[in-house]
């Protein structure tokens, strides 16, 4: 079995676009297996204990919802934060075959002053990481 992470945070275009991703590697509903992982933000963490979990969060529920439907395997693991390091450290305990990363449009130079997540996930990831575009509805 071919294991994908796909950690999603709040965009919808953007997860919409990993799943596709996802979906469409060759064999999908035969061989591949997603966790799919959000990072908590302050807002949720903060929530009640019971809307404090990964599966209340919309970007979550449309990968899993999506994935399931074509018939891929789906897992869901809450990620930590900081996110890279969250992904990372996923990657590792669920020993994942590959990281389908969703990115925000930015310049090179917005890269180097803002910091970007999939920059550093790609830069330490043990497997290869995928970079995808956001698709819309």
């Amino acid at each position: 079995m071919y294991r994908v992470l796909v950690p999603v945070d709040s965009d919808p275009d953007r997860a919409r676009g990993q799943a596709a991703f996802v979906a469409e590697l060759p064999t999908a509903a035969d061989n591949v297996a997603a966790v799919v992982t959000h990072a908590l933000t302050e807002e949720e963490i903060d929530a009640p204990d019971e809307l404090r979990t990964v599966e209340r969060v919309e970007t979550v529920k449309l990968v899993r919802d999506y994935l399931a439907e074509r018939g891929v395997d789906v897992e869901l693991a809450e990620g930590r934060q900081p996110p890279a390091d969250g992904i990372l450290e996923l990657a590792d305990e669920f020993g994942v075959d590959h990281v389908a990363m969703g990115s925000r449009k930015r310049s090179p130079t917005g890269k180097v002053v803002f910091g970007s997540v999939a920059q550093e996930v790609m830069l330490q990831a043990d497997v290869p990481v995928t970079v995808v575009g956001a698709r819309e509805e």
